[in-house]
């Protein structure tokens, strides 16, 4: 997939054309708050940042066995991705073609480990809730991150009841819960559960931008999504939860999204 900004404005000679914001680029792909459309253009994202601003050293924030793009996509897109996880078990699920760095995202020795400015791009899709520093996980990203570098965290959000639930409940109970509803996501199947922390994870930009501010990122945008699809065996439940789902989208109530990008730039 490309995406194309036309700035055919005549311009004196060496003069680059302004680069699209971070918004721009969303509104460019359609971006709508349904949950739906998170899930759907996580990729497209990708692609439209990478491509809008030149990113082709990617890491992938805990990808394991299961990265966002394929081996044919490395070629087809001109981009080199590192795949990082906590677990050796995980990376030795990944493909082959991908470079692979296990390590700590969050951990404070992380930058020594994987290098300063190494890469221009990093993401990653339901990681940042199983992290419990996040401030740490943001400072070893822009550390590791080009001058000019971008890096996106799709992520789900408080004060969802799904995910308020989770983290009340104990782990034993949730993921009981979680396997009833969701076999697949057994233990040793193909989407295993991890325990969920939740630290930081909101919709809000008055809770993200000023940390993410502080750390050095130039631009921040939080582009919020409201809906999921928990409570659709359950009915009577269903419909209430579906009601008061689309009220919180139509009047934007930040406190209850249900996930959330984070795009920043350094």
């Amino acid at each position: 997939m490309n995406i194309r900004h036309d700035f055919s404005t005549a311009r004196p000679a060496g003069i680059l054309p302004p680069q699209p914001g971070i918004r721009e680029i969303a509104e460019a792909l359609g971006y709508s708050p349904d949950w739906n459309w998170s899930w759907e253009n996580y990729k497209p994202m990708l692609l439209a940042l990478a491509e809008s601003y030149g990113l082709r050293d990617h890491l992938e924030i805990g990808g394991g066995r299961d990265p966002v793009f394929s081996e044919a996509d490395l070629a087809r897109h001109d981009i080199r991705v590192t795949i990082n996880d906590i677990s050796e078990t995980e990376l030795a699920l990944a493909p082959a073609a991908f470079s692979k760095l296990c390590c700590d995202i969050a951990a404070p020795t992380t930058v020594a480990q994987v290098g300063r400015e190494r890469f221009d791009f990093a993401y990653c899709r339901m990681v940042m809730e199983h992290v419990e520093d996040v401030a740490q996980m943001w400072r070893n990203v822009h550390a590791v991150l080009r001058p000019g570098g971008a890096a996106l965290s799709f992520f789900p959000t408080l004060y969802a009841p799904p995910f308020v639930l989770n983290e009340l409940m104990p782990e034993r109970l949730s993921r009981a819960v979680l396997h009833t509803f969701f076999p697949d996501r057994r233990d040793g199947g193909e989407n295993p559960k991890f325990p969920a922390h939740y630290t930081l994870c909101r919709g809000s930009e008055r809770v993200l931008v000023p940390l993410l501010r502080e750390i050095g990122f130039r631009e921040v945008e939080v582009l919020p999504f409201y809906g999921y699809s928990y409570f659709w065996k359950v009915p009577g439940l269903r419909q209430v939860d579906a009601a008061f789902t689309a009220l919180a989208r139509a009047r934007d109530w930040r406190t209850f999204t249900s996930f959330a990008y984070v795009i920043v730039r350094k």
